[in-house]
């Protein structure tokens, strides 16, 4: 993949989130905070945890920092695929991450 190519897949990933948390703010009273400076989207949960998501541009990934951990993905021609082991994929693994922090079941979708 170009540099370009995951640049246009990795910002499509994090405007997905944003617009997740705003639906998830919209439908529920989650009330998670979501914040983007840059290649960075960071939520904020009422209990004051985090779970942070950044690119990673020199090694065309995106990060993810949770309770749980932290987790790497890099784009396998369908999806963002954990590269450290346990296969995930992103938007799925974020659900059960975010769920465990909010204390409710929370989905993001891809789009």
């Amino acid at each position: 993949m170009t540099d370009l190519e995951y640049l246009d897949r990795a910002e499509a990933l994090l405007t997905a989130v944003e617009a997740a948390c705003d639906r998830i703010n919209e439908s529920t009273d989650a009330d998670i905070d979501n914040q983007r400076v840059g290649g960075m989207v960071t939520l904020v949960f009422p209990d004051r945890s985090q779970i942070v998501v950044n690119l990673q541009k020199p090694l065309q990934e995106v990060w993810l920092a949770a309770k749980a951990g932290g987790f790497h993905y890099r784009f396998d021609g369908q999806g963002w695929r954990d590269t450290k082991g346990h296969g995930g994929e992103f938007f799925a693994d974020l659900s059960r991450y975010a769920s465990e922090q909010a204390g409710r079941p929370l989905t993001f979708p891809s789009s």
